[in-house]
């Protein structure tokens, strides 16, 4: 059976695939691939079982050497893929050999890039799925240097296109669409128009978890203490004391005390999952 050899890891390279959901009473998130339109494209692209679990790294830097022929694919952030220094393109269907190696540069742009291998990344199931959640901690650990990994069977037909057209560069600033609470009340009208009218940076403090946004002043709240904890979803803009808001990402956590001012509508997750430290965001309210 074919199966990946871990040369370089990268940084923070885990096992992703569409998460599992259902299980927010138990205190376990969805978790799963970060931007889910990436990963799925990557999945499409070698035939694989939406099931399927891909490897999603941060800013590039994955090398891995191929152990039997595989069909691959990369999609997501624009790091720069080499077959035995070749340079190959993203967004295609690669068929690669025994021995081959392949290798990603560093992103200039995104954040986070998928590995696809046909048959799918092949770890033990957990909860129904072979996310890595960094959050909890459940699922398989990061991916490290010398790190083997099994390749599955979760495939199909190959898919008669072998090119998908990579979506467009994100915009300066980047516009996420929301929608207003469920705590919106808990702020004051300047507060709420300057959601939307300011624009935010994402600071360096980003991870699967979430991303620390940073402003021109901090959004006051009308009213003092705190909520008892309620549920999270991905996307929340929660505004702990500080008054910066701080943008859920795939690995949230479950509950929160701090009040949402609003959610990130759920199309734009995967662009708010490619937004590195330093880009800018603006927000506007979706009709």
């Amino acid at each position: 059976m074919a199966w990946l050899e871990v040369l370089r890891a990268g940084a923070r390279t885990t096992v992703q695939d569409r998460g599992r959901p259902g299980h927010a009473a138990l205190g376990v998130g969805t978790s799963g691939a970060a931007d889910i339109v990436a990963h799925d494209s990557a999945n499409r692209l070698v035939g694989n079982d939406p099931a399927a679990a891909t490897l999603e790294m941060t800013l590039g830097g994955l090398r891995v050497r191929l152990h039997g022929a595989a069909t691959v694919a990369a999609t997501g952030a624009s790091a720069p893929l080499t077959v035995n220094g070749e340079p190959r393109p993203l967004y295609s269907t690669l068929h690669v050999r025994d021995g081959d190696e392949l290798a990603f540069g560093t992103a200039p742009t995104g954040l986070r890039s998928y590995l696809a291998v046909r048959g799918g990344i092949d770890v033990p199931l957990v909860l129904s799925s072979r996310s890595t959640d960094t959050l909890s901690g459940i699922g398989p650990e990061q991916i490290r240097d010398g790190d083997r990994l099994a390749i599955g069977n979760l495939h199909g037909e190959l898919p008669i296109e072998e090119l998908i057209p990579p979506p467009a560069a994100a915009k300066d600033p980047t516009e996420l669409r929301i929608r207003m609470g469920p705590r919106d009340d808990w702020f004051t009208p300047a507060a709420r128009a300057a959601l939307v009218e300011r624009t935010w940076t994402v600071t360096a403090d980003t991870d699967r978890i979430g991303a620390r946004l940073t402003g021109p002043g901090p959004l006051h709240r009308t009213r003092r203490g705190e909520l008892p904890s309620e549920g999270m979803v991905t996307g929340a803009l929660q505004v702990p004391p500080s008054g910066m808001p701080v943008l859920f990402l795939a690995d949230h956590p479950v509950t929160g005390g701090y009040p949402v001012i609003a959610v990130v509508v759920d199309r734009d997750i995967p662009a708010a999952a490619q937004l590195r430290p330093g880009q800018r965001i603006r927000f506007r309210q979706d009709r």
